[in-house]
């Protein structure tokens, strides 16, 4: 059965017994422009460009040095957390953004997982590189034709962000309880389903899955980091196995929620915006109402 609790994080999951859970997928929060720990729909509304995303670097491209270790920081806690309570061989996937990715797994490999691999999630991205010929323009020491030569050497040259085409995630593993085969008999974990495949082939690291449809989100879902369901279904498919309890201590609008409830496991899992926390029991509504809504 689904434990979803509208609350913080921490809290639920020190609430939970050691070694009760068999995985953890989740997507937390990146600390990109400042958003943190502390995520707030309304912070996210005034930082939301007009493409309906979150910007990834502060104005002017400036970066925070203490930001990767905010994150770390937080990371390792949360990590410390989901090993007390993982089954040994237990899987934990976590996503990430890019250029934060080493944190997160010096901060999950700190607390005592295994690092496996490195998964990737490959989609069509929005290029966010933008054109200098703006500050050109407004340049004072720079005479009229002296900017247009300018702006004629640097044609085609801009800032160095490359279109996103891959969010990476994390997979750790909690260290088995002897052999793999001794493991897997006790606690069902520790392995992965290869029956299931992606694209009929051999499940891979690298996993291309479009972006979830307006009508997969739901018109109501107003949640800018929604990921896709398919992708959600196939990564529970491949860590566990059928009535298993997956934990998600960041649910944002439920996707790893309604995935569960389509591939008969549980999900433990919290969201602290109560907001996101009634998106998510109404979508868990819809899938049980009709599972085959979004097949």
């Amino acid at each position: 059965m689904n434990k979803i609790v509208n609350g913080d994080a921490f809290e639920f999951i020190k609430s939970l017994p050691d070694n009760s859970v068999d995985a953890c997928i989740t997507d937390p929060p990146y600390f990109i422009d400042g958003l943190g720990d502390e995520w707030d729909k309304e912070n996210i509304i005034k930082k939301e460009n007009k493409n309906g995303t979150i910007k990834g670097l502060p104005k002017g491209m400036k970066f925070d040095p203490q930001q990767g270790k905010r994150f770390q920081s937080f990371m390792e806690d949360v990590s410390t957390e989901v090993f007390r309570v993982l089954k040994p061989g237990g899987a934990f996937i976590s996503f990430s953004q890019a250029r934060l990715y080493h944190r997160m797994t010096v901060a999950v490999e700190d607390a005592g997982f295994e690092i496996r691999d490195m998964l990737g999630w490959t989609y069509e991205g929005q290029a966010k590189a933008f054109s200098l010929n703006h500050f050109i323009d407004k340049s004072k020491n720079i005479s009229d034709d002296e900017k247009e030569v300018l702006k004629d050497q640097i044609d085609g040259w801009k800032t160095p962000q490359l279109k996103p085409m891959i969010e990476p995630m994390c997979f750790a593993q909690k260290p088995t309880e002897g052999k793999f085969l001794d493991n897997w008999i006790k606690y069902k974990t520790g392995l992965i389903n290869t029956k299931e495949l992606w694209e009929e082939k051999f499940p891979g690291n690298i996993i291309k899955c479009s972006k979830p449809t307006k009508k997969e989100k739901g018109d109501y879902n107003d949640h800018v980091s929604v990921k896709p369901l398919e992708l959600m279904r196939h990564l529970i498919k491949l860590f566990t196995v059928e009535n298993s309890i997956i934990l998600d201590p960041f649910l944002g609008s439920g996707t790893t929620a309604v995935a569960c409830e389509l591939e008969n496991r549980s999900c433990y899992g919290t969201e602290r915006d109560p907001h996101y926390y009634d998106i998510i029991n109404k979508r868990i509504n819809e899938v049980k109402l009709n599972p085959n809504l979004w097949d």
